[in-house]
Parts: C-alpha cells; sequence; structure tokens
C-alpha cells in the first residue's frame, strides 16, 4: 500500500481526484448493492425471480449503455458526464430507501444503472488524457482504488444495516451526493475536441477497426474467467466445505492481492515485458487458476450441505476450500498483471477524439462476454454433473484463458497493436 500511495503522489492534482473519485464510486456501490437483494426478499417479500429481474436490470442497463456513456463523454466533455453520472446514482440509491412498488425499484434500479453507463467509461476516459505518459500506472491505481471501495463498502454497509436498511441505502446516495458536489467544485472542465463526424459514424469506425475488435475477442476472456469469482468459485467452496460464508474468504484473498500487489506487479512487468508480453502472461494465469480445481472437482464435500456456521467454522473449513483459494489468488494475480495494460492500450487504438468512445465500447463488449460465459459455464456446469464429469466446466475456464493468450500471440504477430492514439 506505501508503494501505491507514492505513486499516486507522483500524478496530477486532477488524476488524484479522479482515483478517490473511483474510490468513492466503489465505496457507495458495495455499501447497498451487497445488501439489495436481502432486503428485497426479507422487508419487501419478493421472490427470487422477481429479485433476480431486478439486479439483472441494473447489470444490462450499466453494461449495455457504456457506448452511449463514452460517445456522451467524447462530445460534451468528460466533466459533465462523470456529474451527471453521479447525481443519477444519488437519486437511484435514494429511491431503494423510500420505494416498496416493483415499478418503482425498476426505475430506481435503472436509473443507478444508466448512472453508471455515464460516468465509468467518463470517468476512465478523462484519466486517461489527464495522465498522459503515466497512464500505465493511473490505470492500475484506478484498480487499487476500486479494490479498496468495494472492501471498505460492504463493512460499513454491514454496520449500517444493524440500524435499517433505509439508512444503508441513504447513506450510499449521500456518498455519491459528496462526489457529485466534489467534481463540480474541483473538477476542471476539459473541452472535448470539434466532432468531424457523427456519433453513428464514430461507432461504425469502432466497429470497422479489425485490430480492435481482435484485441477484444483476445482479452474479453479475463472479464469472463474473472467473473467466475461471483459464480463458479464461490459455489465450488461452499460445495467443498459446507459453510457458506466461507465464500468471504475468497473475496478477502482477491482483495488483498489486488491492494498489496498492483502497483509493484505493474511497475515490474513494465520494466521487464512488453505489454502484449504481460496481457498474454495474466491472461494464461487467469486460465490456468481453474487447473486445480479440474484435478479437485471431483472431492467429496466435508458436510451434508452449505450452512452458515460462524467465523469458527469459516476457518475450518480453509484446509477443504484451499484449491478454491489458491484458484482465486492466481486469478486475481492475472488480472493484476494484465488489467492496466489491456485498459492503457484501449484508447491506443482510436483517435484521441474517440477515447470514450473506444473504452464505452470496450467495457459494454466485455460485459456482455461475462454474462454470455457465465452463462455457458453454467450450463457445462449442469452438463458435467449429469455426466459425472464435474471436471467439465473447469477444464473449459483453463482452455479459455489459454485461448486468450494463444490469440494475444496472434495479434502480436501481425503486428496489430498499437502504440500511442493517432491524432
Amino acid at each position: 500500500m506505501l508503494s501505491a500511495i507514492r505513486s499516486v503522489r507522483s500524478l496530477s492534482r486532477t488524476a488524484q481526484l479522479l482515483l478517490l473519485n473511483q474510490f468513492g464510486v466503489n465505496l457507495g456501490f458495495y455499501l447497498l448493492i451487497p445488501y439489495l437483494a436481502t432486503h428485497l426478499r426479507e422487508n419487501l417479500q419478493l421472490s427470487t425471480g422477481v429479485i433476480g429481474a431486478v439486479l439483472g436490470a441494473r447489470s444490462l442497463s450499466q453494461q449495455g449503455l457504456t457506448l452511449f456513456g463514452g460517445s456522451a463523454a467524447d462530445r460534451l466533455g468528460c466533466r459533465p458526464v462523470i456529474i451527471v453520472g453521479c447525481a443519477l446514482r444519488t437519486v437511484g440509491f435514494a429511491a431503494f430507501a423510500f420505494l416498496d412498488s416493483l415499478p418503482g425499484l425498476f426505475a430506481a434500479t435503472l436509473l443507478t444503472g444508466v448512472a453508471g453507463a455515464m460516468f465509468s467509461p467518463a470517468a476512465r476516459a478523462y484519466l486517461a488524457h489527464e495522465s498522459g505518459d503515466q497512464r500505465l500506472r493511473a490505470f492500475a491505481l484506478l484498480n487499487v482504488a476500486s479494490e479498496a471501495g468495494a472492501l471498505l463498502g460492504p463493512l460499513l454497509g454491514g454496520v449500517l444495516l444493524g440500524v435499517a436498511f433505509p439508512v444503508v441505502a441513504i447513506t450510499a446516495a449521500a456518498v455519491f451526493a459528496l462526489l457529485t458536489m466534489a467534481q463540480l467544485v474541483v473538477l476542471p472542465a476539459r473541452a472535448p475536441r470539434p466532432a468531424v463526424q457523427s456519433v453513428l459514424a464514430d461507432w461504425r469506425e469502432l466497429c470497422a477497426d479489425r485490430r480492435f475488435l481482435l484485441f477484444i475477442c483476445a482479452t474479453s476472456g479475463m472479464f469472463v474467467l474473472y467473473s467466475q469469482l461471483y459464480l463458479t468459485l464461490p459455489l465450488e467452496a461452499s460445495r467443498l466445505s459446507g459453510v457458506a460464508s466461507t465464500v468471504a474468504l475468497l473475496f478477502l484473498a482477491s482483495t488483498l492481492v489486488t491492494l498489496g500487489l498492483q502497483v509493484r506487479v505493474t511497475n515490474w512487468c513494465r520494466r521487464h515485458w512488453e505489454p502484449t508480453t504481460a496481457i498474454g502472461v495474466g491472461l494464461a494465469l487467469c486460465g490456468l487458476a481453474f487447473a486445480p480445481l479440474a484435478v479437485t472437482g471431483s472431492v467429496q464435500p466435508t458436510a451434508a450441505g452449505p450452512h452458515d456456521g460462524g467465523m469458527a467454522a469459516v476457518l475450518l473449513s480453509l484446509p477443504a476450500i484451499s484449491p478454491v483459494v489458491v484458484a482465486t489468488i492466481v486469478l486475481t494475480l492475472g488480472v493484476v498483471v494484465a488489467q492496466p495494460f489491456v485498459l492503457d492500450l484501449v484508447p491506443a487504438f482510436g483517435r484521441s477524439a474517440l477515447t470514450g468512445t473506444y473504452l464505452g465500447g470496450y467495457t459494454m463488449a466485455a460485459g456482455i462476454a461475462a454474462a454470455i460465459g457465465s452463462i455457458a459455464v453454467g450450463q457445462v456446469a449442469d452438463l458435467g454433473v449429469r455426466l459425472g464429469m464435474p471436471w467439465l466446466p473447469w477444464l473449459l475456464l483453463v482452455g479459455h484463458g489459454l485461448a486468450g493468450t494463444v490469440l494475444i500471440g496472434v495479434v502480436r504477430a501481425r503486428t496489430a497493436f498499437p502504440s500511442r492514439n493517432r491524432s
């Protein structure tokens, strides 16, 4: 963490504010979202299917609209799009404290998703412009800021949940309100470059960029694999241990790896490897992380079924879930190696005036890939159970990571990687 703090000080004041903004965004988000499903089920008595639809609407609206948010940042400037996005999320999160009707809940969750689709690509584009030659370092620190917020948010939310859920929602909204005001007062405006063509022409230019599309195909697997931290890895940890709350150990391990190693690993990779090498190694690590589970997938659970046995049961179950913990650590390390270089290269494929468009388009494609990948992995996992081949989904994930590595090599062999933004 000390190396991260020193690195933050080397950036401009505006870049530092953007990193603080990212910390606040994740703090507010994870303060509320982990407890929203419980609120909808226990307080509002909604069915699991309805809860899934409400939460899915947020994810779909955010991931599906980031291209629009990125284009808005290019056309209108990053600052106003960030401010409006945070203001909309303030309203959306505050609404959860008061609304109990299904139409109102869908409106609130859609509003929060649209808000994220606005400020996320805009903030990344602003940071890319502002950090200049330090863009790689800035994106590494952005990952650290995100993880720090994701770590503290659920802890604060858990304390406030002991009072009442509306307190959680209002506090989360207050975080975004403070971010909105801070950006209004401190964040300097950056005038967008004059548009030389229509928005549709911008999108056609992006879609016609074969190098960029190949890059998306090669690297989106990282997001497919990392999304397993929310799907197959928690399920496997619960299956092996019989203790549902062991899932917390996985997220703790992932967060500690990111906070402790991100800056050091990025600096080392920058000194010793080309960006394409770092991305390829990172993808390989993400895939190989699941190899131990392909071996231990047939291990029988230690208990009859998942239950919440408290902290003592969680600690006692650690030996049983050690393969899952190792997989989580290696998976996170792969993301730590690859992600800053991926985000650093994305703007370099397009013109500087299209930085937000390319970042938004990439985020949208990665989100769609993660959603489709999770569905496919779930189906393969069910198939593996029916066929008596529990190792099948893990082998698929290993192959997915290695295939991405090979594709990165193909892109590199074709010299299809850019160096810096075109004018």
